[in-house]
């Protein structure tokens, strides 16, 4: 369990967070997708994703700071501290701030499968998007690239997540490629999430109609007892009865 100043820290810092990671994901991604922007603006938007990462690495350390096992958080929080010490993973950032949705859906009552919907969904369309937008830039570094415009990489980000592959795009760079798979890991794994979902509502259904037909099984035998109970008393009240007047006429 976080500790409670983790926590607290946690609390206040996540929807800053949340809106540093978009700023950093902005000032990476338009460079990309707008390569004629003025060369002042390039080195502005390079100026924001330096400020964020400097923001993520600081929110790191203070985490660590206020960790009771500092060592166990450190072993259990592997890629914020890959993306804090290794320059070229600073745009995998964007992946934790989007990971605070998670600590800012905790304050929205939603059922859990609604919340697991949600995320996957959300954590689909980002991959898809980020991953259009990275093999876009390495495809370009290509001598004979097939993946030229953004359409096409969205295109193709979403018939790889989706496993099916065309074929008609591909990437031909060793980091596209590294994209590629990525983002085909990725994709089976949501499927599995997909799935395991679907087939654990259907579990969780059939046991609650088990569980309700048991209940009134359950319930019916109460109520046949109770009725064999009245019916014996009824029957005993009806042998009083009918000895009642033998035993006074007898008697007189």
């Amino acid at each position: 369990m976080p500790s409670s100043r983790l926590r607290a820290w946690e609390r206040r810092t996540d929807p800053v967070l949340l809106g540093v990671g978009i700023l950093f994901l902005a000032g990476w991604a338009l460079p990309i997708v707008l390569p004629q922007l003025p060369e002042n603006t390039d080195r502005w938007l390079e100026g924001i994703q330096q400020t964020a990462w400097a923001l993520f690495a600081a929110d790191y350390a203070i985490r660590v700071w206020l960790s009771d096992r500092r060592r166990h958080f450190i072993a259990t929080h592997i890629p914020s501290l890959l993306v804090v010490l290794l320059p070229l993973l600073r745009p995998l950032a964007v992946l934790r701030s989007l990971l605070l949705l998670t600590a800012l859906m905790r304050r929205v009552t939603l059922p859990l499968r609604m919340r697991v919907t949600v995320y996957v969904s959300g954590w689909a369309c980002f991959l898809a998007l980020v991953g259009a937008i990275a093999v876009l830039d390495a495809e370009r570094r290509s001598a004979d690239p097939t993946i030229v415009t953004l359409s096409d990489a969205l295109w193709w980000s979403l018939t790889t997540m989706t496993t099916v592959g065309y074929g008609d795009l591909y990437p031909t760079t060793l980091e596209g490629r590294l994209i590629a798979a990525t983002l085909m890991l990725s994709g089976i794994a949501l499927l599995g999430v997909v799935t395991a979902s679907i087939a654990a509502w259907f579990v969780e259904r059939f046991q609650q109609t088990s569980a309700a037909e048991s209940r009134n099984e359950a319930d019916l035998r109460l109520v046949l007892a109770e009725l064999r109970k009245v019916r014996a008393r009824l029957d005993e009240l009806a042998e009083r009865r009918d000895d009642g007047p033998g035993t006074t006429a007898g008697s007189g």
